[in-house]
């Protein structure tokens, strides 16, 4: 057993040390030692302010990956966006296959640099050898688009694979990947570019002149649809390669 003497010491006080004297079992003395250590002591720091070791750690910590995170998901880009904001571009970022992270965006078509058609767009793909994010943005201002996980082609059918995803910024940014259902990833003829398929729609559809456009929930990727409307007119696209 241990005692604990509280009181000062000294003949004077000699009379109030059986009033403060307790007796407690060991495993007690280490449950308060430990009480103590930890969650009293910190209470104790807290009110003199003072600041512990652990505290400063994880200040630390907390600086630290405030500081990084922002630089992890901002890639350099070749030229600026008309259409992505900082904070879009971001959280885009977060979403693209693995193989893409660490090169930067070049930008390869887009409607304000080489027009309005699906001919050109082709042509601008050609030697090019990576995933491509197309981006949206159609009368109403709304933005959205899909990540191919190969460069847009004329095609007998679909082609792709599962890296390929649609997304939305309207109203809320939302991805939707591949739900294993079907294969219809990308189509590509020089009447029109489409995207997913099942239950006979499109998820994403664009005419030849890249000017009438169209999306519909379907099997590939489980989405809803991404413009505010059905059908919607494109004002601007731009296409990013990573390379």
């Amino acid at each position: 057993m241990i005692r604990f003497w509280y009181g000062k010491k000294g003949r004077k006080h000699q009379s109030m040390k059986n009033k403060y004297n307790l007796v407690v079992s060991v495993a007690e003395y280490h449950r308060r030692i430990d009480a103590l250590n930890s969650e009293e002591l910190r209470t104790l720091c807290r009110r003199l302010k003072i600041t512990t070791r652990e505290d400063i750690n994880s200040k630390q910590g907390t600086t630290i990956k405030t500081e990084l995170e922002p630089e992890v998901f901002r890639p350099n880009l070749s030229d600026p966006s008309e259409l992505l904001q900082l904070e879009q571009i971001e959280k885009l970022t977060k979403h693209l296959p693995p193989r893409t992270i660490g090169y930067p965006w070049t930008l390869v078509y887009s409607t304000a640099k080489h027009g309005m058609s699906l001919k050109t767009l082709y042509r601008t793909m050609m030697g090019l050898d990576t995933p491509v994010l197309m981006v949206i943005k159609d009368s109403d201002g709304q933005i959205f688009g899909a990540l191919a996980s190969e460069p847009f082609k004329v095609s007998d059918g679909f082609y792709g694979t599962g890296e390929t995803f649609l997304f939305t910024f309207c109203p809320d940014f939302k991805i939707f990947k591949w739900t294993g259902d079907n294969m219809f990833f990308i189509k590509g003829d020089m009447d029109a570019l489409a995207f997913g398929g099942g239950g006979g729609e499109f998820a994403l559809w664009l005419d030849g002149d890249l000017y009438h456009g169209r999306s519909h929930s379907c099997k590939t990727f489980g989405n809803h649809t991404l413009s505010k409307k059905e059908d919607f007119i494109i004002q601007d696209i731009e296409i990013w390669g990573f390379e």
